[in-house]
């Protein structure tokens, strides 16, 4: 469930403007559940039914909305698709990583995640689903907590200082026994992802799921998201462990060269 209040409320040295970050929460909520009307709409973002149709009939009006006159519902429209288009053509992550992803989950039949971090969560940017019949799978799009699971972990352990010990002064939530919530162990392990330059989580979002992740870098070095594959227990050994993280290691340093090269 989307929490656009939240995302709206006043902070330190905020430059945002409402109107925008209302739009942006509204298409984010056709994204992810297309086909809604004002009304439901409303519902979902907290807010009125006349600023929800203001915001619609915007973005209809420049292609980003996309109106059924016969139901009266919204959809995502086709200027969205055009900027995906753009942003792939020139070259960005979403144009790099996708046949990586592609190679990595056909590979290991796993699902492979790429993830990065919005903020105070992470965030799914891309999945692809494993070829298994026990499947734990992340929709494009699914925040998650920044102290559990590979992906995200890999990300808080690479974001500034000021980030992190502003996270671990708040209560972490627990997840399954095995979630870590002292903030001192969570600078530990924050240290160990550092040093060895991959994260290995079992069962700490997820009970009875692993996940193997590695940095993906810009052309400066800097860590702009997390490759992983993720999967159940009773599939993880040692051997899968080994296979696995070398080649979601290769996976995320191909992707981090082309992203150099261009």
């Amino acid at each position: 469930m989307l929490d656009p209040i939240t995302e709206l409320e006043p902070r330190k040295k905020d430059y945002t403007i409402d109107a925008v970050a209302r739009a942006l929460a509204l298409l984010e909520a056709l994204g992810e559940h297309p086909g809604q009307g004002v009304s439901e709409l409303a519902r979902t973002l907290g807010l009125t039914k006349s600023i929800v149709f203001r915001l619609l009939y915007t973005l209809e009006e420049r292609g980003f909305v996309s109106r059924d006159e016969d139901r009266t519902i919204y959809s995502l429209g086709y200027r969205v698709g055009v900027l995906g288009e753009r942003v792939g053509r020139d070259g960005t992550l979403m144009h790099v990583a996708p046949p990586m992803m592609d190679t990595l989950r056909d590979q290991t039949g796993e699902n492979v995640n790429l993830v990065v971090r919005q903020g105070y969560d992470s965030v799914a940017l891309a999945t692809r689903e494993g070829y298994n019949s026990i499947r734990l799978y992340a929709k494009p799009g699914r925040k998650g907590p920044l102290h559990a699971g590979g992906g995200s972990l890999l990300m808080f352990a690479f974001a500034d200082e000021e980030l992190i010990e502003e996270v671990l002064s708040q209560p972490l939530q627990s997840y399954t026994p095995y979630t870590i919530t002292d903030p001192e162990k969570v600078r530990q392990v924050l240290g160990r992802i550092r040093r060895q330059g991959y994260n290995v989580s079992l069962n700490d979002l997820d009970d009875g799921a692993f996940s193997i992740a590695a940095p993906i870098r810009d052309a400066g070095g800097r860590v702009i998201a997390g490759l992983s594959i993720a999967g159940a227990m009773v599939r993880f050994d040692e051997e899968r462990r080994e296979n696995y993280l070398a080649a979601v290691i290769k996976a995320a340093d191909a992707i981090s060269s082309k992203l150099a090269f261009r």
